[in-house]
C-alpha cells in the first residue's frame, strides 16, 4: 500500500551531497578497483549500469551487503527461482560476487549494487523495475529506498538486525530512522531483541522469524579437492582458525605454539578473512619460530606442513570438513566476530574471543548448548585446542551439540516465506 515518503533534514543534504559528489564518483571507482575492493570489468553496475537484459516476468530484488548476507539470502532465492520468479540479487562486495557466481541457481542474476547517487538509482531501477524488493540485516541505502518506493514496488527488509550500537546511535536521530524504515511494507527480524529495537524506531509490520543463517546450507567443497586433502592430513590434528582479522594471525601462531604440545603433530590452516593477509600470517607465524606454508602460492599442506595459510577465496566449505576445531576470527581483535553457523553445521567445535557483539545472539545460543566456548587470548586459545584436540570424546560432544544446536534454531526460511506469500500471490496475478 502506498504511503507518503517522509524527508528530514539530514535525507535532503544527504541526497544533495551525493548530487555534488557525483562527478568524484568515477575516479572513487576506479582507486577501489587499483586496490583489488571492486571489479574492474563490472564497475558500470556501479554506476547503475545494468550488466545484463531484464528478463521478462515477475522479479524479485535482493540485496545483501556481502558474504554473510548473501548466503543467508541462498535459500530464499533457491525457493523463488524454484518458483517460477527471477531474483536479482546484488551484493557490494567482490567477493560476495564471486561467491555468488558459484553458488546462485538458474533464474538468478547477480549484479553489483549501485553507489547510492540518485542518478545513478534512478538508472538501475529504471532498467529493472523490480516487482518485490526484500532488503537483508539493515542496508538502509536512502537514494536506492526512496527510489523504489516511488516505482510501488513493495519492499522488506528480511533477516533484520538492528545492534544494541546501531540503536543507540539511531535513537538519537528518530525523525531520520523513521523516515528510512516509513519506506518499508514489513520488517521480518532475526531475533524479539532486533524486533523490538526495529518497532521502537518505527518499523512497521514487525515480525520475529528467527535467523536465516541457520537455514543456509553448510559452505560447498569440491569433492576431489576435499578427497584429495582429507589424504594429506589423515591421521593429523587439525585446527582451523577462520576468516581472521589484522593482529589475529599472530594470536593464531602463538596459540599453534602452545597447541602442538598437547597435540602433536599438529596442523594449524589459519584462513584469513582478506586473501591479502595472507603475508602478514607468514610474518606471524615467523616469529613464533613456525614455517608457514601459503595456498595462494600452491603449496599442500604436506607432513612437513606446520602452518598453513590459506589464502584464497570460497574454500572455507573445503576447511571446516578436515577441522577437528575451529577459531573464530574477529573476536580477539574487536571487531564484532564472525558468523560461526557454518562450522557448527559441519559439527565442529567453535572456538571464539570476546568480541562477538555482530552474531551475539548466536553466539550466546551456541555456548548455552555447548557448542561453543569463549576464550580471552592467544594462550587461553592455544590451551583450549589442545584440550579438545588430545580429548576425542569431549570433542565430539561439543561438535554434535553445535551441530543440534543449529538444526533446533532453523525454521527462518519458512516463516519468511510465509510472511511474503501475500506479496508472491500479487506477483502471479499481476497486481501492482
Amino acid at each position: 500500500m502506498a504511503h507518503r515518503i517522509r524527508v528530514t533534514a539530514p535525507l535532503a543534504l544527504y541526497r544533495e551531497g551525493l548530487k555534488v559528489a557525483r562527478p568524484f564518483a568515477g575516479a572513487l571507482l576506479r582507486r577501489r578497483a587499483g586496490a583489488g575492493k571492486e571489479s574492474v570489468e563490472r564497475l558500470g553496475e556501479r554506476r547503475g549500469l545494468a550488466g545484463v537484459a531484464r528478463p521478462d516476468g515477475p522479479l524479485v530484488w535482493l540485496h545483501g551487503a556481502s558474504v554473510g548476507e548473501l548466503i543467508s539470502l541462498l535459500p530464499l532465492v533457491e525457493s523463488l527461482t524454484r518458483r517460477g520468479f527471477w531474483a536479482l540479487v546484488t551484493t557490494g562486495t567482490v567477493t560476495s560476487a564471486a561467491v555468488a557466481a558459484e553458488r546462485l541457481p538458474e533464474g538468478a542474476i547477480h549484479q553489483f549494487l549501485p553507489l547510492d547517487v540518485p542518478a545513478y538509482a534512478d538508472r538501475f531501477l529504471d532498467h529493472w523495475k523490480p516487482d518485490l524488493v526484500l532488503i537483508a540485516e539493515s542496508e538502509l541505502w536512502p537514494n536506492l529506498l526512496r527510489r523504489a518506493r516511488r516505482l510501488g514496488a513493495p519492499i522488506g527488509l528480511v533477516n533484520a538486525r538492528m545492534s544494541e550500537r546501531s540503536f543507540a546511535r539511531w535513537r538519537r536521530a528518530p525523525r531520520t530512522i523513521g523516515a528510512l524504515l516509513g519506506h518499508f511494507d514489513l520488517c521480518l527480524a532475526q531475533s524479539a531483541g532486533d524486533a523490538a529495537r526495529f518497532a521502537e524506531l518505527g518499523a512497521r509490520h514487525v515480525v520475529d522469524v528467527g535467523n536465516l543463517k541457520f537455514d543456509s546450507p553448510p559452505p560447498p567443497a569440491d569433492p576431489a579437492t576435499l578427497t584429495a586433502l582429507v589424504r594429506l592430513v589423515r591421521g593429523r590434528p587439525v585446527f582451523v582458525a577462520a576468516s581472521t582479522h589484522p593482529g589475529e594471525d599472530a594470536a593464531v601462531a602463538r596459540a599453534h605454539a602452545v597447541a602442538r604440545v598437547r597435540a602433536p603433530d599438529l596442523l594449524t590452516i589459519l584462513a584469513p578473512r582478506h586473501p591479502a593477509a595472507g603475508a602478514p600470517a607468514v610474518d606471524a607465524a615467523s616469529l613464533q619460530g613456525i614455517v608457514a606454508q601459503t595456498r595462494s602460492s600452491g603449496a599442500e599442506p604436506d607432513r612437513e606442513t606446520e602452518f598453513y595459510v590459506a589464502d584464497t577465496i570460497g574454500e572455507l566449505g573445503l576447511f571446516y570438513r578436515v577441522a577437528d576445531v575451529v577459531f573464530m576470527g574477529g573476536s580477539l581483535a574487536p571487531h564484532g566476530g564472525q558468523n560461526p553457523i557454518e562450522p557448527a553445521k559441519l559439527g565442529d567445535p567453535v572456538l571464539h574471543g570476546p568480541h562477538v557483539r555482530n552474531f551475539a545472539d548466536i553466539y550466546a545460543a551456541l555456548g548455552a548448548a555447548r557448542g561453543a566456548a569463549e576464550i580471552d587470548g592467544p594462550d587461553a586459545l592455544g590451551a583450549a585446542a589442545g584440550d579438545l584436540l588430545s580429548d576425542p570424546l569431549a570433542r565430539a560432544a561439543m561438535g554434535a551439540a553445535a551441530e543440534s544446536a543449529c538444526a533446533r534454531l532453523g525454521g527462518a526460511l519458512n516463516r519468511t516465506l510465509q510472511a511474503i506469500e501475500p506479496y508472491l500471490i500479487q506477483l502471479r496475478l499481476g497486481v501492482g
